[in-house]
């Protein structure tokens, strides 16, 4: 062999290592997960965990044949843009958006890496999607139908309240796009006019407004919360069902983890194991598929969760009726 091709031999020899790892390291797909809560709180966690279920149960270890960047706003909505650019700017393979705020700053910044979104409100009326079938764009995922379902949710509380005529509703301005805030407050208003209900609308733009709203509350001496579809308002249940216990409000929500807390009633879809499916999307875009041909997913099943136990404290006695149809009962 000559000596020039020994020579090239050996360097690419040497060369080789480096160039497999190189290699590889391509090959790990890199994700950025936007999650509403502080990173520590209890509530992000189990977004988190359950997202993390998903990505063992399709192979994926976080570190190992896959990188999640993780990025909290905090509770802040208004730090979802300043985070998604981050993302962006990472050059990560795929942006997992927990929900429709943080969706809608991933949509303003990046047209091209394709967006899961575990839990979306009303993606077509948000602008997220053109459709549901053929999301069209960058963007797919699930929708657990919030507000769609709040009438649903005041007439149950009507049906197992049936003295309730004066209902406050906690909602977070911004929530969501103007149009789907529109059909929600109108869609409410009817119900609440049909079943002879007093509806007043409660505001809450941040956490720290909750003793305020709570004071408003108190003071227009409601019979009951109608907790509106919200990620903030979801992510502060806790406190939510602590502020309403010992004022003896009976409070109606879109997901069973405000009535495993203490609250009375939950009807809706089971929101938190959206963050574990989504990751069935994140699968067959990483394998290939187009954001744009996966249609967005709807569920198929809704649960109605009730605390006996809250409404015996309260002194509230259910329809019996009512509580046959319940998916879970807490006593």
């Amino acid at each position: 062999m000559k000596r020039r091709e020994l020579l090239g031999v050996i360097g690419g020899a040497a060369a080789w290592p480096l160039g497999v790892r190189a290699q590889q390291s391509k090959k790990i797909p890199r994700i950025g997960l936007l999650v509403t809560g502080a990173i520590e709180s209890p509530e992000a966690r189990a977004a988190i965990k359950a997202f993390d279920q998903g990505l063992r149960e399709f192979g994926y270890v976080d570190g190992q044949n896959v990188l999640v960047e993780t990025r909290a706003a905090g509770l802040k909505v208004e730090r979802f843009p300043a985070l998604a650019i981050e993302l962006v700017r990472l050059n990560v393979d795929l942006i997992v958006a927990s929900n429709t705020p943080a969706a809608r700053a991933a949509q303003q910044a990046t047209t091209t890496i394709p967006i899961v979104v575990p839990v979306m409100g009303d993606p077509v009326g948000d602008g997220l999607v053109a459709s549901l079938a053929r999301p069209g764009g960058n963007i797919t995922g699930l929708t657990f139908l919030g507000p769609q379902l709040v009438p649903k949710r005041l007439a149950l509380l009507k049906e197992a309240l049936p003295t309730a005529s004066r209902v406050a509703a906690l909602w977070h301005p911004g929530a969501y796009g103007e149009r789907t805030m529109n059909d929600m407050m109108a869609e409410a208003k009817e119900a609440a006019l049909t079943l002879g209900v007093q509806l007043r609308l409660v505001a809450v733009h941040a956490p720290d407004d909750l003793d305020l709203a709570f004071s408003t509350i108190i003071g227009e001496r409601a019979d009951a919360i109608l907790i509106f579809p919200s990620p903030m308002l979801f992510n502060q249940r806790k406190r939510i069902v602590d502020l309403a216990t010992p004022r003896r409000l009976p409070i109606v929500a879109m997901g069973k983890e405000f009535v495993q807390l203490g609250g009375f009633i939950s009807y809706g879809a089971d929101i938190m194991d959206f963050n574990r499916r989504c990751v069935a999307y994140v699968d067959k875009i990483l394998k290939g598929a187009k954001p744009a041909d996966l249609p967005v997913e709807q569920p198929t099943k809704f649960e109605l969760f009730i605390n006996l136990k809250t409404a015996k404290t309260f002194g509230i006695d259910i329809p019996p009726s009512l509580v046959a149809r319940a998916d879970e009962v807490i006593e």
